[in-house]
């Protein structure tokens, strides 16, 4: 992809209450999403879910809101570890059996 003349942008972090004013300037309707993002030098597709997930947070469409993503997140991320730890008790258990006999 590079060599087709696109420029890979490192990755940025941005505030929600940023992001929460480029989405008001989106839904004033004076400019385009497209126009926004050029003037603030952000893609256009990062600024179109910043619009989109504003909308599922104020119930104007279906989705899950940015709460529900978070704790999505911290679920996944707990079980993903209390498997891990399952799995530690399991080859622990194993251990202790064959030392035993």
């Amino acid at each position: 992809m590079e060599s087709m003349g696109k420029k890979k942008r490192p990755r940025r972090s941005f505030t929600p209450e940023f992001k929460a004013e480029i989405v008001e300037l989106c839904q004033r309707g004076d400019r385009s999403i497209g126009q926004v993002a050029k003037d603030f030098d952000l893609t256009e597709t990062a600024v179109r879910e910043w619009v989109r997930q504003a909308e599922v947070d104020a119930g104007q469409r279906d989705g899950l809101t940015s709460s529900e993503r978070e704790e999505l997140a911290a679920l996944r991320r707990e079980n993903r570890r209390l498997r891990e730890d399952v799995d530690i008790l399991k080859r622990a258990t194993a251990f202790f059996v064959r030392e035993t006999r």
